[in-house]
Formats: C-alpha cells, structure tokens, sequence
C-alpha cells in the first residue's frame, strides 16, 4: 500500500475508531434528564454525576499517553480501550443507587479516556507538518460519536428506559473492539525509548513554569465552558421550554455535527493562519452565543444560542490541541495525556457548576459558560503562541 493510501487509511480508522468509543459516553448527554428522573436527581446532583463521569475518565490520561510514548504495540492497547468502555457501560446500566452508577461510569469513561492520548499521540507522530487537520479529522469521528450518541438515545428513550439504552449504546463500541483487532496490526509502531530522567526534567520544566501553568489553566477553563454547555442545555430546553428527548436531542447534535464538520477546516485554519487567533476568535463568538441563550425568550433565538455556541466551542479543539503539542516539544503521547487530563479532568468542573447556579435558574448555566469563555481569551492573551516546537524553549527562559 502506498504512503497516501495508508496515511489515509490510518486518518480513516482512528476516525471510526473515536466515534465507536466515543458512542456511549455522548448517549450520556441525552440520558442525563432521564437518569435524573428515575433516581430523583437534582440540577447540582446531575452536574455531579457527570463530573464525576469525566474526573474519573481523567485519572486514565496520563497513563495511557505514556504508554503510548513507551510501549512499541500500540495497536493492541487501542484494542483494549474498546472492551474496556463497551463493558464497563454495559455494568453501570445495572446501577440503582447514585455513588454506585456514579462509580461504574467513571471506570467506565477510563477506557474511552485512554483512547484519546493514543490514537492523537500516533497522529501528531505520523503526521508532524499536518497536526492541526488530523486532529481534526479524528475530532470528527468523536464529535459525531456525540451527534450520533444523543440522537439514538433520544430516539431510543421514546420507547426504552434509560438502562437498556445506555446497552444498546455500548454496541457499537464493542463492534469496533473486533474491527480494531485487525487494525491494529497496522498502528506505526513506537520507537520511543523508555522514560528517562530527561524527559522528567523537560515535562516539569515546561509545565511547572509559570506560562506553563497558564496554558494548563486556559486549556481547563475552555472546557468548563463547553461542559457547562452540554451538561445542562439538554436539561434547559426539555425543562424550560418543553421539548421532547428527541428534539432536544437533534438541537444538541445540530451544534456538535457543524462542530465536527469545521474541526479539519478549523485546525488547518490554524496551521497556516496561527492557534492564536483563531481561538480568540471563536470563543469570543461563544461567549456572546451563551449570553443570547440565557437573555433570550425566542425558542428559536436560544436554539440558534446554543447551536453556534456549542459549533465553535468544538470547532477550536483540534486547535488547542496542536498547540498543546508544539509547546512542550517532545513526548506527544505524555503531552496529550496531560493535556487531556486538564482539559477534561478540571474543565469537568463545569459541569457541577453549572449544576449549582441551575439550581436558582438554568439560564445561569450559559451566563456561566459565557463568563467561562470569557476568562479563556483574557488567558489567551498572555500566551506566546508559536507554531514551532523550539518556541517553550524560548518562552520560558
């Protein structure tokens, strides 16, 4: 097989491989308002669950983003990620209390997590000069992992409870873990060396330094805009303006699939043109697409809210990602993992926070994400951003 067709062979399969691992944990945005009914939940106490859903899920980012750095057969450990998630979704069906279906889907989320730092590891390895586009292009498959998600379980929730949902859900990422078995054989394998004393030294060096710790907080707080988004809009419009699963459902994924669409666009967007700017710019329009949501009466001003909102929120990952990478420079499976680990580890915190202010009135939940939005450009705007891998070196001297 040429160099072409394998390189899009492999853009192809991580693709379809993050939508399959995705699938379950994006049914959880649809599920939410119908777990919450059958266990009595509160606006805080959803926004709880799913924290505790993404922190859990968190603790396996770094972990998996080393041993992608360090373990030559990465295929098999991508194979893994499938049975892991697909059964460990498949056991938090069985939950009757809160803390124990809490408990199951975040061990659940570990083995979603840990697919995000390899397969986006291999990538920006495989494809140093087009990070920003094949990010993107795995995004996709991720994005419509939470456009498909939603829709089949607002569509399956019309005649199924939650629990035989949140099954049928797992399905395609157990599908996927056969698939991926003769896939794997053809991941590019690691010739990364084992974990030296250097690579410590470089790792704190760039993310204990004071710029470093910005990044870090930009990263997380940009996420608990977008998790203030998710988590409570699915709730908002069927709560406050009576609309049904699935039709709350097809307002969520129209925001994610033109998310998912521009991410390629978006991420070469910001190999050419700069990750500055480009993320500036969209969470500004965020922002001001959140504060129209919470000020607005018109059903179809809120709708157009949060489309746009959650359109560009998702539109910019690829982005923050790639720059993530050309930071600290070296190890891209330990970055991302890290990087994963602060954006949806922390950033999952907008989701309880959300929750809280919700608590009085649901629309504090997009005043929240607006304000969140806000205070990622003002971080931004202290970051050299630099398209080359040479520019931490400079930053933090």
């Amino acid at each position: 097989m040429s160099d072409k067709r394998d390189s899009r062979f492999l853009l192809g399969a991580f693709a379809i491989g993050h939508l399959a691992n995705d699938w379950p944990p994006s049914a959880i945005w649809i599920l939410a308002p119908a777990i919450a009914l059958a266990l009595n939940l509160s606006p805080s106490e959803l926004g709880l669950l799913i924290t505790v859903h993404s922190l859990g899920a968190s603790l396996a980012y770094v972990p998996a983003g080393t041993l992608t750095d360090h373990v030559s057969d990465r295929g098999r450990l991508l194979v893994l990620t499938f049975w892991w998630c697909g059964i460990g979704y498949l056991l938090a069906s069985f939950a009757t209390t809160f803390w124990g279906l809490a408990v199951l889907l975040a061990i659940a989320g570990m083995g979603d997590a840990a697919w995000h730092p390899m397969a986006t590891g291999v990538l920006v390895q495989r494809f140093p000069k087009r990070r920003g586009e094949a990010l993107g292009i795995h995004a996709m498959g991720g994005t419509m992992a939470e456009v498909l998600g939603p829709l089949g379980a607002g569509f399956l929730l019309s005649f199924l409870d939650w629990r035989t949902t949140l099954q049928v859900s797992a399905i395609p990422t157990l599908m996927m873990g056969v698939a991926f078995i003769w896939i794997a054989r053809r991941v590019p394998k690691s010739t990364a060396g084992g974990l030296n004393r250097a690579d410590l030294s470089h790792f704190l060096r760039v993310w204990a330094h004071p710029m470093g710790l910005t990044v870090i907080a930009m990263i997380a707080v940009y996420n608990m805009a977008l998790m203030a988004m998710l988590s409570m809009s699915a709730l908002f419009l069927q709560n406050d303006h009576g609309f049904s699963p699935w039709d709350a459902g097809l307002v969520f994924a129209g925001g994610l699939v033109l998310g998912s669409l521009l991410q390629p666009v978006v991420g070469r967007r910001s190999d050419t043109m700069g990750r500055k700017k480009t993320f500036i710019v969209g969470s500004i329009v965020a922002s001001a697409c959140a504060l129209v949501v919470a000020l607005a009466s018109n059903q179809m001003v809120i709708v157009a809210g949060i489309v746009t909102a959650m359109t560009v929120l998702v539109s910019v990952r690829s982005g923050i990602l790639a720059f993530a990478v050309e930071y600290a420079g070296k190890r891209e499976g330990t970055t991302l993992g890290f990087v994963f680990a602060a954006m949806d580890g922390v950033g999952s915190v907008g989701a309880v926070l959300a929750g809280l202010v919700g608590e009085w009135d649901l629309r504090n939940c997009f005043m929240l994400a607006a304000g969140f939005s806000l205070l990622s450009v003002a971080l931004a705007c202290v970051i050299p951003f630099t398209s080359k891998s040479a520019g931490i070196e400079r930053s933090i001297q």
